[in-house]
């Protein structure tokens, strides 16, 4: 019996197209900009020290912000999964989300049944690369309107890295039940082996291209195709 799912974000609930080419190119756009203006505030300067430490011997730079910005940009345009990095695109993200510049992309199938398990009781949790911050941002401000009340939590790669086993038994552990009543759905087979090694229940949607009926995990084209 599920009795809790734990959703990805890009190509599972929303869109690949809408990270790529909206909130990744709006965040670069903004970065400078932003850092300039808020670089004194308390969250914004933690951010900021923390990609220094993460930059580390790789950067090349003297360390002043306008350098700190650079090792960002790169890391944007390598697509890394740094933590402060996603943290700071959250933040510049609000402003886009507020200022009405886009909405959060949530497919109709998702943004349906999410409502309908929440009906039925079942618990949700978003686990993302992006920061929670940012999750919450785009469910907040979803085309299918404010959806964060349906979801129990969420998780970051402060957690753990998506493809690494051990972050899946620490979300297991936080949620509080059996790691065989929590189903995850991902697009990505690095991260639904993670899941099934940590004991969870997995789903691959495959939104795009053909379904695999031997692949290692059930493949769905949609979240209709999903029986809980």
């Amino acid at each position: 019996m599920v009795l809790a799912v734990v959703t990805d974000i890009e190509g599972t609930t929303s869109s690949l197209s809408f990270v790529k080419d909206v909130l990744f190119p709006y965040a670069r756009q903004h970065l400078a900009r932003y850092v300039a203006a808020h670089a004194q505030q308390p969250e914004v300067r933690v951010l900021l020290d923390d990609a220094k430490r993460e930059a580390g011997g790789g950067l090349i730079y003297a360390g002043n912000d306008a350098d700190i910005v650079a090792q960002l940009e790169r890391w944007i345009d390598e697509d890394r999964k740094i933590t402060p990095l996603k943290s700071l695109q959250g933040l510049i993200w609000e402003a886009g989300y507020r200022n009405g510049d886009f909405k959060g992309h949530i497919y109709a199938d998702a943004a349906a049944q999410l409502r309908a398990w929440s009906a039925r009781g079942i618990k949700l949790y978003v686990y993302s690369s992006g920061s929670v911050y940012a999750q919450k941002l785009l469910f907040g401000h979803s085309e299918a309107g404010d959806l964060t009340p349906l979801f129990s939590g969420y998780y970051d790669t402060h957690i753990g890295g998506k493809r690494e086993a051990d972050a899946y038994r620490a979300i297991v552990a936080d949620i509080g039940l059996p790691a065989g009543e929590i189903l995850f759905l991902s697009d990505i087979v690095e991260e639904l082996d993670a899941a099934q090694a940590a004991g969870m229940r997995t789903i691959h949607l495959v939104r795009d291209g053909e379904l695999d009926k031997n692949a290692r995990h059930r493949q769905v084209r949609d979240f209709d195709a999903i029986e809980i």
